[in-house]
């Protein structure tokens, strides 16, 4: 049980979208799908989800070819940025009409859901704000109960409350009862101790699959007075460094040195750092 990838490619005339990606997203594990904007996560979902058509490749369901394939699709709820609801529609009837479409969407769920976040389900889509509009589509999202749940940018205008709350309660529904959850973001911070499995996407390509794990091991980054961290860093291969007074902390890919200075501290890597160097065409200090 998984959705499988393969050489998918999508072309725009002359301008390549996406570059011949194939992955894998298995069943019940959380993936960070991450890159900056334009990089082609968008496009891979649509694509995934039969809203876009490919250029070439192929698209497994279950090993079900996904194109043009309801049963195939209907394993999977697509979250997007853009809201393709009917504007003058109440969020109550999205609920109601959402288990039309996604027989196993919980509605006594998304009605408790909508209470926490405090969304006025009598109101309709057009008079909402972008943060209670990407409320109300998480809410479907956490309440379809699909074994397949992707979501493209879930937490825009969202203020830190509604985030934090936003993703308890996705781990609490994936402790419950698991199922596949693909989160695309370029907000690495946020999500980085969510994820299992990161995925970095550039310019149209995959630049990183691997374990959340694998990837922090892959570096650290050492703290102390500038002067001994100068010292220490010197010829490695460093990613990124901060400075406040007389401190700082950089960034180093590789494993550090068994007889570390005692006045240095060595913490784990930073995702964010890490994903910022592999992404970026600019040197970064």
């Amino acid at each position: 049980m998984s959705i499988e990838i393969k050489g998918l490619t999508k072309q725009y005339g002359e301008m390549t979208a996406l570059d011949n990606v194939s992955l894998e997203f298995e069943k019940n594990k959380i993936y960070g799908l991450l890159g900056r904007n334009g990089a082609g996560k968008s496009t891979l979902l649509n694509i995934i989800t039969n809203r876009i058509f490919k250029t070439s490749g192929e698209v497994l369901v279950d090993g079900m070819n996904s194109q043009e394939n309801d049963k195939a699709i209907s394993q999977i709820y697509l979250m997007s940025e853009k809201t393709l609801y009917p504007n003058d529609m109440k969020v109550k009837d999205i609920f109601k009409w959402s288990q039309k479409f996604y027989p196993d969407f919980d509605e006594k769920r998304a009605y408790e859901l909508a209470k926490l976040f405090e969304l006025d389900t009598n109101k309709k889509v057009k008079q909402l704000s972008t943060g209670f509009t990407s409320i109300f589509k998480l809410i479907v999202a956490l309440c379809v109960n699909t074994p397949y749940v992707f979501l493209d940018e879930p937490v825009l205008g969202l203020d830190a409350n509604n985030r934090e709350l936003f993703y308890k309660l996705l781990i609490e529904k994936y402790s419950e009862e698991p199922f596949t959850v693909v989160i695309s973001t370029h907000l690495i911070e946020e999500i980085s101790s969510i994820i299992e499995q990161a995925i970095i996407i550039d310019g149209g390509k995959i630049l990183v699959n691997s374990s959340r794990e694998e990837l922090l091991q892959s570096g650290y980054s050492v703290s102390g007075k500038s002067a001994d961290v100068d010292s220490y860093i010197s010829g490695k291969e460093i990613i990124g460094e901060d400075t406040l007074g007389g401190l700082k902390t950089a960034y180093v890919m590789g494993k550090p040195r068994a007889d570390m200075p005692e006045s240095l501290e060595v913490t784990a890597l930073d995702l964010q750092k890490l994903f910022v160097k592999l992404t970026n065409t600019k040197e970064v200090k």
